[in-house]
Parts: C-alpha cells; structure tokens; sequence
C-alpha cells in the first residue's frame, strides 16, 4: 500500500483524469486500484490510497508520458508519497 497527496486546481476534473487515463497508465506501472481522499482543511488537496508497491511509484511518477496527464488533470505539484512509518494491530 502507498498514501500519496496532491494539490490540484479542480478536484471534479481531476478526477475525471484520475479515473480515466491516468488510471489506464498506472495499470501498466503496477497499479491494483486506488481510495480517493479530499483533505478536510485544503480544499485543493486530494490523497489516494494505492495498492501499489514503492517501485511501481516511482517508475510511474519518471514515466515520459506521465507530465502531459499530471498537466491535463491540472495537478499544481507532483505527487509525493507518504513515508511509511509502520504498521500496527488495532
């Protein structure tokens, strides 16, 4: 699993990318299925919950292809994943 966040200039066509094309390109990079989050506090930051392992990450993120989908789907920044910390029962 992976937790990425994102700042965006329209969630709503965002995820119309998100959920399309960019969907399509993180398939071919390994990618299982994604959870979508708005942050509560940034009304223009999404985070995503990947089944995706880190490798997969980043070859999609230095993909050539990927800078024109980020740019269409109107991503402010790149996506930055979360560091993994931990994992704990209950």
């Amino acid at each position: 699993m992976l937790l990425a966040t994102t700042k965006v200039e329209d969630v709503d066509h965002w995820i119309e990318i998100f959920s399309t094309k960019a969907a399509e390109k993180r398939k071919q990079h390994g990618s299982k299925g994604s959870t979508v989050f708005r942050d509560p506090n940034e009304e223009d930051r999404v985070w995503a919950i990947f089944d995706w392992d880190e490798e997969g990450f980043k070859n999609f993120v230095s993909d050539p292809e990927v800078p024109a989908i980020l740019q269409e789907a109107g991503h402010k920044s790149r996506p930055q994943a979360a560091e993994f910390v931990g994992q704990y029962d209950a």
